[in-house]
């Protein structure tokens, strides 16, 4: 087993190559982009592209729908980081690898990080292409990025969770979403491992304890955000209608046509929260 002394060791040599690749350019936000939503990184000004393959310990995307590479550039006025891709723990990697982008995001001085994803609607009130901001999470799975020897160059074993999802960045988030005009749901986020998608039991038991969405990503890089002392603000695009919800048969497939359908709404509102954080 990898120890902290050894896992911050990565984590710099990481942080290291991709400061390197910047060649000076100092992002100050970053943006994790879900399945299907991966364009946004192609909207902005002056890319620079950094391929995870090429970081030194990175893992390597390998879900449809997601490029696998860093690219950095202007949305919105504002110098961003763009993970067009990001990492699950239902692809075989262990937690601290799936969060290892979010440590070097720390250790680059980024302080602002917006996640979002693609996930599956519980809320009888959603439907295919609602965008939700995410107000908390549940976390089902037993697992945490943070178990075993704690990293205190990063932060405090123990912190505070009242407030996972900036207070601030919400507000500014939903008044961005009334300026454009774009509609925007709020709700609970959970997280269950997968790689299959839920049952009917299982939905109508997340509905019942107070979700609003359901994935398979997210809540391991905001608890490293956190600890980090990073401030997070949380986007799902609801893609389908959860297990027993409809007739239909879940597939990947939908979840990316969907994203697809949707994503220039996303991307507005996306460019508009990042040009006023």
């Amino acid at each position: 087993m990898m120890t902290a002394a050894e896992y911050t060791r990565q984590v710099q040599e990481a942080a290291a190559y991709v400061r390197s690749a910047l060649g000076g350019r100092r992002p100050e936000i970053a943006i994790t982009l879900g399945s299907g939503l991966g364009d946004l990184a192609e909207r902005l000004d002056a890319p620079l592209t950094i391929p995870y393959k090429e970081i030194p310990h990175f893992p390597v995307s390998t879900v449809s729908g997601h490029k696998g590479q860093f690219v950095c550039g202007k949305l919105g006025g504002k110098e961003v980081l763009c993970m067009q891709g990001r990492f699950h723990y239902y692809e075989g990697y262990d937690l601290k690898q799936v969060t290892m982008p979010v440590r070097v995001m720390k250790l680059l001085g980024i302080d602002s990080l917006l996640v979002t994803n693609a996930a599956g609607g519980i809320n009888t009130g959603f439907h295919a292409g609602t965008l939700m901001l995410i107000e908390d999470h549940l976390n089902l799975t037993g697992e945490n990025p943070l178990i075993g020897e704690n990293l205190d160059a990063f932060g405090d074993r123990f912190f505070d969770m009242t407030v996972a999802y900036d207070k601030e960045y919400r507000t500014l988030a939903k008044a961005t979403a009334e300026e454009l005009n774009i509609p925007l749901a709020t709700g609970v986020y959970a997280w269950l491992t997968g790689p299959n998608f839920e049952t009917p039991a299982e939905i109508r038991y997340l509905r019942t304890i107070g979700a609003d969405a359901v994935g398979m990503s997210t809540v391991p890089e905001v608890l490293v955000a956190r600890h980090s002392g990073i401030r997070v603000l949380g986007i799902s695009c609801i893609t389908n209608l959860a297990a027993g919800m409809t007739d239909n048969t879940l597939s990947h497939e939908e979840v990316k046509e969907t994203a697809d359908r949707v994503q220039n709404e996303f991307i507005r509102l996306v460019t508009g929260i990042v040009s006023r954080i």
